[in-house]
């Protein structure tokens, strides 16, 4: 993969109510972290947005750091014209609150409701403004009807390939350091069994660089 600009996005996103808590979400990072791993080993010029997460980066990557899905969307389309391929793998919050409270939201004896709005869409954002040749990848974590849903999204958002996974699915999890992913592009569904993040990453890799072989040709 030498010469090819990479960006991967990964980990959660982190949205303040108050000064003391946030919303977020179970993502470990793992995954986009093995992804950023694997292209380096393969000689890529890979940049990594990454929200908090205890990871380190993988040597070689350069690193953007970010805690909330504003800041990975200005991260991210920043760079986006640039990148041969972009992963996303990042698990970034669908709403936020709509006020945050320059002060600790105290506990009271009555209910409390949290107004919210929803985040920038940076996947469909790239999706619509990707420049020709661009290779687009996302992620879909569902809980049910996996395959209509990711082919939904992978429509909907204009991408070239999803890989997806059911939570339900044993050792397809946020923390874990297996998978189970199907990749799923126009024309097909490549189901791999369960497998290290690592070996997944390259599978993935490997699945990306034939379909840019294959567009080529």
């Amino acid at each position: 993969m030498k010469g090819k600009r990479i960006l991967v996005t990964a980990g959660p996103t982190c949205e303040s109510i108050d000064p003391v808590r946030y919303i977020t979400n179970h993502s470990s990072g793992k995954m986009g972290y093995a992804l950023a791993k694997m292209a380096c080993l393969r000689g890529a010029d890979v940049t990594l947005v990454s929200g908090p997460v205890d990871l380190i980066p993988p040597i070689g990557a350069e690193f953007v750091p970010i805690t909330t899905a504003r800041e990975m969307f200005e991260a991210v389309t920043k760079i986006s014209d640039k990148q041969d391929i972009i992963i996303k793998a990042a698990a970034v919050a669908d709403y936020r609150p709509k006020h945050i409270s320059d002060d600790k939201v105290k506990k009271a004896d009555n209910e409390l409701s949290i107004e919210l709005e929803r985040t920038d869409d940076i996947l469909a954002y790239l999706g619509a403004h990707r420049k020709p040749g661009q290779f687009l990848c996302g992620f879909s974590m569902e809980t049910r009807d996996m395959l209509g849903n990711s082919r939904a999204k992978l429509k909907k958002k204009n991408l070239d390939m999803i890989a997806a996974n059911n939570l339900k699915v044993e050792g397809a999890g946020f923390q874990g350091d297996t998978n189970v992913l199907t990749l799923i592009t126009q024309d097909e569904e490549v189901s791999l069994p369960l497998m290290s993040k690592e070996e997944a990453a390259a599978k993935i890799l490997d699945k990306i660089l034939s379909l840019i072989q294959k567009e080529k040709a």
